[in-house]
């Protein structure tokens, strides 16, 4: 799933190409990706990109008072091709969701894809990107230098829930998901498990520069990149996540995982939970 680091170097890449170019066509392929009618797609036909911008995980492309909203879900990318094929695309059962050509003279534009049977792809065409629910209800991000050391302890004080589960709550932080949690927690040192109020304030302030240098890493790892070659560079500067089995670059000790039915997590026993095993169920606590 694309998180902070790739739609960050993704809204880089397209602002590039994309700002002070006119759209000659928007095509529709996926309809059940459309959430929106009102403004139709079509009214970017005409219009010229001004910027691409991120919030969270949503990217956002502007053209005037037009903003085009993707939510890329779990296997949705961007693929931007300097010579789209002339013919129109056919709606039908593959990746294609939606097509965006420029205006000649190269016929260069790019296509939104979704890999899998599960689709959750979003695409929305909105005048405000407030106006997209996951985007009105998204937390500080991360990286925008707004949030503070005492803003984050703030948005902690009073979490009951397992601090895996919060760092991935869009509305406490916008952008991280299942696999950068797994990293800033094992570059923090703790375990996914632990219960967020109860950190102390060397574990808040540890956990807080993780999530920094973290994602701050991913994204200058990713600068300049090609779109193709995203994906092979996350999976390549992981240090835990998806890596289960594997030895620990820090310890050496075997990385473990929990599973979950619909995500799994993956963690370091001897840097992140004093070498205790955690339970492989739904409701996982420490092995006693």
């Amino acid at each position: 799933m694309p998180e902070l680091p790739e739609v960050e170097s993704l809204s880089r890449f397209l602002a590039d190409r994309l700002a002070g170019r006119s759209v000659a066509r928007v095509h529709p392929v996926s309809v059940h990706a459309l959430k929106t009618y009102d403004p139709p797609l079509t009214a970017f036909e005409g219009r010229a990109f001004d910027d691409v911008t991120r919030h969270g995980k949503f990217l956002d492309l502007r053209a005037g008072d037009l903003h085009l909203v993707l939510h890329l879900a779990r296997a949705g990318w961007v693929r931007w091709k300097d010579k789209l094929p002339e013919a129109p695309p056919r709606p039908g059962k593959g990746p294609l969701a939606l097509r965006v050509r420029l205006e000649e003279p190269d016929g260069a534009g790019f296509d939104v894809t979704e890999a899998g049977t599960q689709k959750h792809l979003a695409v929305y065409v909105v005048r405000d990107p407030q106006e997209v629910p996951g985007v009105a209800r998204l937390g500080p991000d991360p990286l925008s230098g707004a949030l503070g050391l005492a803003d984050f302890a703030a948005l902690l004080a009073g979490e009951r829930r397992q601090i895996k589960g919060v760092l991935r709550d869009q509305s406490v932080l916008a952008g991280i998901g299942n696999a950068y949690s797994d990293e800033i927690l094992h570059t923090a040192r703790m375990s996914p498990f632990k219960q967020a109020a109860n950190l102390s304030e060397d574990e808040v302030a540890r956990l807080y520069g993780a999530i920094g240098t973290t994602l701050t890493d991913a994204v200058e790892r990713s600068r300049g990149l090609a779109l193709g070659d995203l994906k092979a560079e996350k999976k390549s500067g992981l240090r835990v996540h998806g890596r289960k089995g594997e030895p620990c670059p820090v310890c050496g000790d075997t990385i473990r995982e929990v599973s979950f039915s619909d995500s799994a997590l993956q963690y370091c026993p001897t840097c992140q939970t004093d070498g205790k095993i955690l339970a492989d169920r739904r409701l996982s606590r420490l092995l006693k």
